[in-house]
């Protein structure tokens, strides 16, 4: 699937974050997909993508899967707590793709794990991090996004 093809189902969703427009993305209950075509802004000196990059990416995967909302027009928002990856090889091109899984927690807290493989289905990187829903959020239906074209919290 390319990132051209991954969507959420509200496009409204799309701006939850302000750089997840360069990111296709897809969701459902406790688990969300964020894809990203490598291009040279961002590899690092020594020509791989850059581990920031990566990071941002597990960041954002893993705390989406416990942000889903099926509600036309409502969003979730959410921040994290903690993030630990660990960076298990290399990528130069292609696509990347960042699968999170909600793997326990609460209404308020949650816990997500996953991991970035590239076109081959290499391991590139994982990760694990604790994330906490906003005030409004922690309803499934989430609320009503009264400022469409703002960046989230």
């Amino acid at each position: 699937m390319s990132p051209s093809q991954i969507h959420t189902s509200d496009t409204s969703q799309q701006a939850l974050m302000g750089y997840h427009e360069l990111l296709g993305m897809q969701g459902q209950p406790d688990r969300a997909v964020v894809e990203l075509t490598i291009e040279p802004k961002h590899l690092n000196r020594s020509g791989n993508v850059h581990g920031g990059v990566l990071a941002s990416m597990l960041d954002s995967a893993l705390s989406l899967a416990g942000l889903h909302c099926d509600v036309p027009g409502n969003i979730r928002r959410g921040m994290t707590l903690s993030l630990t990856t660990t960076f298990v090889g290399p990528a130069r091109q292609g696509v990347l793709r960042a699968t999170g899984s909600v793997r326990g927690g609460g209404q308020k807290t949650y816990m997500s794990s996953g991991k970035i493989v590239d076109e081959q289905g290499t391991l590139v990187a994982m990760g694990e991090g604790s994330f906490r829903r906003r005030r409004g959020s922690e309803s499934p239906e989430g609320f009503a996004d009264n400022n469409p074209g703002e960046p989230a919290e």
